[in-house]
């Protein structure tokens, strides 16, 4: 009998790690129990890591001079590379043409920036990962700091820190979109300043 190692529910997503189990599990019972009737069971084989866990890897928020304003790493770095990184991504999208696209490739990923005045925001995500769905991702951040803060600016973002971290760790959880309505997480954030 298959009992399996983990159990969710309809709301939470199936990391790849579990996609893999599933497939093979279901892999399993059909070839021991159906035999003949595999053939059926193929539409479930496809859930085998057909699509690598995608993940954002960083967030900066930097400006024209290379002032890091925002740093988010997903991925563990030392202090050393994060320094590099962030003199590398503020070096490749700085000098970029504007009549080029938002999306460059960074090592072996891609970094998906957009500049709103002064400031650069960029992500370095998958290489496969959708680069729109960044770009917007991006913009919904900009405009939820801007109807937060009351037509934000970089000082804003300097001297509440703090609070430019709770938003993003309510819209940005574990490299993984988390949340996508910015009115949840305004009321969120209404939530948290009513306790302090």
């Amino acid at each position: 009998m298959f009992t399996p190692g983990f159990s969710f529910t309809s709301e939470q997503r199936l990391t790849g790690a579990q996609r893999n189990d599933i497939a093979a599990n279901v892999s399993k019972i059909c070839s021991e129990s159906f035999g003949p009737l595999l053939r059926f069971c193929s539409p479930f084989l496809s859930l085998k890591s057909s699509t690598s866990t995608t993940m954002i890897r960083f967030i900066l928020l930097q400006n024209r001079q290379g002032k890091t304003r925002l740093a988010k790493y997903y991925v563990p770095l030392e202090d050393s590379e994060k320094h590099k990184v962030e003199y590398e991504v503020h070096r490749l999208v700085v000098n970029r043409d504007p009549k080029f696209t938002n999306f460059v490739e960074f090592r072996t990923h891609k970094v998906i920036y957009r500049r709103y005045a002064g400031l650069f925001f960029s992500l370095c995500v998958d290489i496969t990962d959708n680069e729109l769905a960044y770009l917007e991702c991006i913009h919904l951040f900009v405009e939820i700091l801007d109807h937060f803060f009351s037509n934000v600016c970089e000082l804003d973002l300097v001297f509440n820190f703090h609070k430019v971290y709770l938003i993003l760790d309510e819209f940005i959880l574990a490299g993984e979109l988390q949340e996508t309505s910015k009115k949840a997480i305004i009321e969120r954030m209404g939530e948290l300043e009513k306790l302090e």
